[in-house]
């Protein structure tokens, strides 16, 4: 894994003017039963975890990285079939014909080679555990009142490294389901407004499920801050902001 970031930030250092700047890729690194994990924020939905040597990629996006010259995937995460989750040919970029691709079904038609996962399932690719969880939109809705998100469609992921649990939720609201989690570590949750949530709704779910290390992200149209004040007394729950926009 050391070599593996060596590489990573070898190449930024070389790119500095490339289409990601160096301040974009903040990694950090949490130890569990298993050994160390580091995820690394990109932009956007985009993120990079390391565990035991392997690389697994969540909704890469061409548009805040140059994923030609980023390590190869071992394991690529993709939440739903929107064009800034879903990108295909940046995926390509780091896709091997060893990569596990886990997607959803409408993904699926776009694509060979593939897992599917419904809402509700659990399965273990290289090792990880995988839990595919509900994500879509109650009260944010287009012009023809459909939601932006239609319940059964897209994926939020929880990961099981070692001891640790790590919730990655997708582009989705608040829902039921979301505030019945419990024992999650790490938890991404999106402020990409309209589209997701309000800093208000993040709290909310916050409050009820309780992550120990919260990080607001794909928050294009709401500013974090506003998050840090909404849960500045809930002292068991820390607030992390990153760019990712």
């Amino acid at each position: 894994m050391n070599k593996l970031l060596s590489i990573f930030l070898f190449f930024i250092l070389l790119c500095p003017f490339s289409s990601f700047a160096q301040e974009h890729f903040v990694s950090d690194k949490f130890e569990t039963s298993d050994g160390e994990l580091v995820i690394t924020s990109i932009g956007h939905a985009s993120l990079m975890l390391a565990f035991h040597g392997k690389i697994i990629y969540v909704d890469p996006f061409g548009k805040v990285a140059d994923y030609s010259i980023m390590p190869k995937a071992d394991i690529i995460l993709i939440t739903h079939e929107h064009y800034d989750h879903f990108d295909l040919p940046t995926l390509n970029k780091v896709r091997t014909d060893k990569t596990d691709i886990v997607l959803t079904e409408t993904c699926a038609k776009q694509i060979h080679g593939a897992t599917i996962m419904h809402n509700g399932d659990a399965i273990t690719i290289q090792d990880l555990k995988i839990e595919a969880v509900p994500a879509y939109n109650i009260v944010h809705k287009r012009d023809n009142n459909q939601p932006f998100h239609p319940k059964g469609i897209g994926n939020g992921y929880i990961l099981t490294f070692g001891d640790k649990r790590i919730y990655i939720a997708g582009d989705t609201e608040n829902i039921p389901e979301m505030k019945e989690l419990r024992h999650i570590d790490i938890a991404f949750l999106p402020m990409n407004l309209p589209y997701t949530m309000t800093p208000e709704m993040v709290a909310d779910a916050a409050r009820a499920f309780r992550p120990k290390i919260l990080y607001p992200y794909h928050y294009s149209g709401a500013d974090p801050d506003d998050l840090l004040h909404l849960l500045q007394h809930e002292k068991d729950i820390e607030v992390r902001i990153r760019n990712l926009q």
